[in-house]
């Protein structure tokens, strides 16, 4: 703790407000074009509360909490609430885990949630990722106590269901992030796409309407489109089975699809494996589904970066040289600061600005005001979800999205939050 309490000193730094809009608006106005520095100066982040009560805007004290998956199914997400936790303090800040098998244990995720409204001073619950059950907590936490702002990131429910519950949802704009992941591709000189998921995934709208964008802009760009299935990491083969499962099958699918293709994969425990093998055995990965420079690179790079741990301008850093040195450039891309990071803690510091009367709370400038605390240098994007059933734009969802950062000797951000996506991508289903 006392280490993430360190690291957060360099975070605060001026940032421009993203600007509420369309999915082609580009949101915030960093113009970088290499990798953040690593050696930037360090300049004063929010001061630690150190058992302080958070006030609202009446003088009362409030309490936050946060619920994340665990360290073995989504490390950023928390990391990022413990380094929320860090900053303002155990007593304003209770953190939650829900288990790693969700899918057979929706009580457990729904009384995980539900538990933290018996906090008398609890205002603030933010779920990260917002897995099955989290809908049906909130509904629970409104009918006890509707004084608790709800609010859901990266929601595994369908939006309009999510929606229809929390006060507010962010989620990855998988709309804008399937045409633009392709055209990544493409401008890199792949020929190829290959999207690994499995069938619980393939049922969520966000990712079936993805995988349709995807194959749809793969045909513009003249690509062949591929979908592999690999074992769900909640079933009986655990994490350790589908991981053995994934580093089994890349040799077989570079000699099939050649060193030429790109691979994404759906969930975050498929992601080391596959990107192990693929620097082994060739082939190209644009962006993780929920990109970080930690997700999956230290563990198939053999990384210690304790040192670095918080500093996502140094972790890039590090991730960066150990691709050049693995001959990765230019092959191999992420994110410049992790999103799961950035939902977990930005979220709960939205909530905090909320409650504290200084943001409003489905204002797309005071979001991404929060999220820039702990991403200072990132340009982002997004627009409210639109129904694609109905039509209907839903004003307390948003999707997000970052910059395309492709490591290489230098490494270069690939504009995709400048690029316009055509209209017909936004009906696609």
């Amino acid at each position: 703790m006392k280490k993430l309490m360190s690291v957060l000193l360099v975070l605060a730094m001026a940032f421009a407000l993203v600007a509420c809009g369309s999915s082609n608006t580009p949101a915030a106005t960093t113009a970088a074009t290499a990798a953040p520095a690593a050696d930037t100066t360090a300049t004063e982040a929010p001061a630690a509360d150190n058992g302080n009560a958070l006030l609202d805007a009446d003088g009362n004290p409030f309490h936050i909490g946060i619920v994340t998956g665990s360290v073995s199914q989504s490390e950023d997400d928390r990391r990022g609430a413990e380094a929320f936790q860090a900053m303002y303090g155990e007593e304003n800040v209770t953190l939650a885990i829900y288990p790693d098998n969700f899918t057979e244990e929706l009580e457990t995720t729904i009384q995980t949630i539900v538990n933290l409204s018996d906090d008398p001073e609890m205002k603030a619950i933010v779920v990260n990722q917002a897995v099955p059950g989290t809908t049906e907590a909130f509904r629970q936490i409104k009918e006890r106590r509707p004084d608790i702002i709800c609010i859901a990131g990266e929601s595994h429910e369908d939006l309009p269901e999510i929606g229809s519950a929390a006060d507010l949802t962010t989620n990855n704009d998988f709309v804008a992030r399937g045409y633009l992941i392709i055209r990544t591709a493409h401008e890199l000189g792949c020929d190829t796409f290959v999207h690994i998921s499995f069938p619980r995934h393939m049922a969520y709208e966000t990712m079936s309407r993805r995988v349709a964008i995807m194959k749809a802009a793969c045909e513009e760009f003249g690509m062949k489109f591929v979908l592999e299935t690999a074992p769900d990491p909640t079933s009986d083969v655990g994490v350790a089975g589908a991981q053995a499962y994934i580093l089994e099958k890349v040799p077989e699918w570079v000699e099939k699809y050649g060193t030429k293709a790109a691979y994404f994969c759906t969930n975050d425990a498929h992601t080391e494996p596959l990107l192990k093998q693929l620097l082994e055995y060739g082939g190209y990965f644009i962006e993780a589904d929920l990109p970080s420079p930690l997700m999956g690179y230290p563990g198939a790079l053999g990384l210690d970066l304790t040192e670095e741990a918080g500093d996502f301008e140094k972790i890039l850093a590090k991730v960066e040289a150990a691709i050049n040195e693995k001959g990765g450039a230019d092959r191999f891309g992420t994110w410049a600061y992790s999103y799961g990071y950035t939902v977990s803690a930005g979220l709960a510091e939205h909530a905090k600005n909320v409650i504290q009367g200084e943001s409003e709370l489905c204002d797309i400038d005071d979001i991404a005001k929060a999220y820039q605390v702990f991403s200072p240098k990132a340009e982002w994007n997004g627009s409210n979800y639109t129904n694609a059933d109905t039509g209907v734009k839903m004003d307390n969802v948003f999707l997000v999205y970052q910059d395309t950062y492709i490591m290489g000797n230098p490494g270069h951000f690939m504009g995709s939050t400048s690029v316009e996506v055509p209209e017909k991508y936004f009906t696609l289903k």
